[in-house]
């Protein structure tokens, strides 16, 4: 009899391991792991009750967001997380709920004092579908797969185009602009709003030449959707700083100069994949940019995009910014 016991145990044992091994499979090949582009929905009244403020040229179907979803080991799901302000921030664990088909994850909150923030969402006809909890507010969200921006052939490059012009004529102004134009130098002597170009790009190769005074901070968006961290960091060797894509690529080293001092950037963005070169010294080489960075203009990835100049932070100039787009 003990042995029929242990035989029923052992059994019991094998049929458990067996059914945990077939869910893990289902779990590690789950559709709802990759990139995903989101647009999350707020009203007015969301707006003032969590203080912020939407930018008029911001894309009218809602904030961006992007979420990443992966396996850690054979079941485990975590991942990262931007919304429309700060960095990507970690996913510990992505909850899902087979009776309900439902998944569920939360993340403190990073410049904000508020509660955790709650996410719940599912999976259908390969489009995310969900609402997250901020701070007593119940904002619905929607995301799409991320393209993988991969390109087929190498860019066909055509005429540079000077961004800097006397009236300002390529950038669209904002109503709190603080941006001039001073001897040919243009100048963001405080905190004011951004500078979006008149004109999208696609691929593109970009010349800058930058100052800032001690302790500001200011950035550059590529296709209005990756920061290209611009910052008083000399010497600092924590975490992204300037010659990096915010929250996402560090730079390989930190070639920043004095500030006060005049400081260069050559840029080549082809698809995903930027090229930093930050005062003769390649601190970013060839490497794929995951995702839309807190701040962008949108979460529409495959298209193409403007250049935003970040003016809400802090003061800096430009006297050079020469953009060559790709005409393929």
């Amino acid at each position: 009899m003990k042995r029929i016991k242990t035989l029923l145990l052992l059994f019991v044992f094998t049929l458990v391991g067996f059914v945990s091994a077939q869910a893990q499979r289902v779990e590690s090949d789950s559709d709802v792991i990759g990139k995903w582009d989101l647009t999350i929905n707020m009203e007015k009244d969301q707006l003032e009750n969590l203080g912020i403020f939407r930018h008029g040229l911001l894309a009218s179907d809602g904030f961006p967001g992007w979420l990443e979803i992966k396996l850690s080991g054979f079941s485990t799901l975590v991942g990262y997380y931007v919304g429309y302000e700060g960095s990507a921030r970690p996913i510990a664990e992505v909850h899902y709920s087979a009776d309900e088909d439902k998944y569920h994850f939360t993340i403190p909150p990073q410049w904000m004092d508020i509660d955790d923030i709650y996410f719940e969402f599912t999976l259908k006809d390969d489009v995310l579908t969900g609402y997250k909890m901020l701070d007593g507010n119940k904002l619905k969200w929607t995301g799409v797969r991320a393209p993988s921006l991969e390109r087929k052939e190498p860019p066909v490059w055509g005429n540079p185009i000077n961004l800097l012009t006397d009236n300002m004529d390529r950038w669209i102004i904002p109503e709190n602009n603080k941006f001039e134009m001073v001897d040919g130098v243009l100048v963001n002597k405080e905190k004011g709003g951004n500078l979006i170009t008149n004109q999208k790009f696609d691929d593109f190769k970009l010349s800058v030449e930058f100052r800032y005074p001690a302790g500001s901070n200011s950035g550059i968006y590529l296709r209005g959707r990756y920061e290209l961290q611009i910052e008083d960091s000399k010497g600092r060797a924590d975490g992204v700083s300037i010659g990096g894509i915010y929250g996402f690529i560090a730079p390989a080293v930190n070639a920043a100069s004095e500030p006060g001092e005049w400081q260069t950037y050559e840029v080549t963005l082809v698809g995903r994949h930027v090229t930093v070169v930050h005062n003769g010294i390649e601190v970013v080489s060839n490497r794929p940019i995951p995702g839309i960075t807190g701040g962008s203009l949108d979460s529409h990835e495959g298209e193409p995009g403007p250049i935003m100049i970040q003016g809400d932070h802090g003061p800096v100039e430009f006297r050079k910014f020469v953009i060559t787009p790709s005409v393929n």
